[in-house]
């Protein structure tokens, strides 16, 4: 046995016990030296900590002998505790039980069976969250029907309000993006009409393009992102400051309130915002087939008026009303599902953007389909 003290601890060690002695007050002040002894000691053999000449003991004193206990007992070894006092025992056991432990998990097996489950729960929530949204369209119809037999109900003011901010003021993004995409297609349209020197019929791909499918199309995933967002946001902060159940208690209807004006906003403005698209991108197309193919404005009007049917501007303008209820739903339902805290607003928010251009972009898919086999 090789002997180690110091004036307070004395620690001995053999091949079949490391003995821990304290003796004297241990406090806070000398915490440092207890803790770097303590933690000197291996951990490949039985520890048995003395403590019957303690006579007081803090907090940090009975961390560090239970982070000893910790590791000692963490390495296979046992750890005992004698001649300690009712008090100087308790406080250990406490700071003891507080520490925290990691443990083990082991592997989970998952079986066919649970993987089936997995799949089969994703299903079942997918199918409740399009019910709800079904339950939404319901409310909505529910109460546009009221506003129009009680028209003192309808709140043209917020109409307005949300007319502006959903169509107006998203008037200089649509038509810069719409302008961009125009320019894009004619460009890339030329470099490979170029090659089989058919270059005039790059009219006919922006008109088709644009006016059928791009136009609206994007112009409904840049309202997706902004105004989805926006309506989550809005009534999800509402919800969070309970104002959703203060209308409810001053017998204000939230859906007729909230819903309406802002999902009404969306089918009204869609449509021009979409027409605006439609300009902007022909507009760019045109701008980008007169300096890269020499293509005069006239002629291109002209080969966009004689080559392109007015079929596909109305296919593309009747989605508008139907991608504008998706969004608005979307949206609102969204906000409605916010909890009372930040991180389920931040959450509701992302997630109402990303299912509102989804669902756009999975209804542009079945228009298209539609359209294909009615042949339009």
């Amino acid at each position: 046995m090789s002997p180690v003290s110091d004036e307070s601890i004395e620690i001995t060690s053999s091949e079949h016990m490391t003995r821990v002695v304290l003796r004297g007050a241990f406090l806070i002040a000398n915490v440092t030296k207890l803790e770097q002894r303590l933690g000197a000691i291996a951990a490949t053999s039985p520890v048995q900590a003395d403590l019957s000449a303690v006579g007081r003991i803090d907090t940090s004193a009975a961390w560090a002998l239970a982070t000893l206990q910790l590791r000692i007992e963490q390495a296979g070894q046992s750890f005992e505790v004698c001649g300690a006092s009712d008090k100087v025992a308790s406080l250990l056991r406490t700071v003891t039980d507080a520490l925290p432990r990691i443990e083990s998990q082991p592997p989970v097996r998952t079986s066919l069976r649970d993987r089936i489950e997995t799949v089969g729960r994703a299903v079942t929530q997918a199918a409740q969250f399009v019910l709800d949204l079904i339950r939404y369209y319901g409310l909505f119809l529910s109460r546009l029907g009221r506003a129009l037999r009680h028209p003192s109900e309808f709140r043209l003011t917020a109409l307005v309000h949300h007319c502006e901010d959903v169509g107006l003021r998203a008037v200089p993004i649509v038509a810069l993006m719409s302008f961009l995409i125009g320019v894009v297609l004619a460009f890339q349209g030329a470099t490979q009409l170029r090659q089989f020197g058919a270059e005039v019929f790059v009219v006919d791909l922006l008109a088709i393009s644009i006016l059928r499918e791009l136009g609206i199309l994007l112009t409904s995933i840049v309202v997706a992102g902004r105004t989805a967002s926006a309506y989550t946001a809005a009534i999800g902060s509402m919800k969070m400051r309970e104002e959703i159940d203060a209308m409810r208690t001053l017998g204000l209807d939230p859906a007729m309130t909230l819903f309406v004006p802002r999902i009404l906003a969306l089918v009204l403005m869609l449509p021009i915002l979409g027409l605006v698209a439609d300009l902007m991108g022909l507009f760019g197309g045109g701008l980008m087939a007169w300096i890269d193919l020499g293509i005069s404005p006239a002629m291109f009007t002209t080969r966009l008026v004689e080559g392109t049917d007015v079929s596909h501007v109305f296919v593309g303008m009747i989605k508008a009303p139907f991608f504008a209820v998706i969004i608005g739903i979307v949206g609102c339902h969204a906000g409605m599902q916010v909890k009372s805290n930040a991180e389920s607003l931040g959450r509701m928010t992302s997630n109402a953007v990303v299912t509102a251009i989804f669902a756009v972009i999975v209804a542009d898919a079945v228009f298209s389909i539609v359209f294909g086999q009615i042949g339009i």
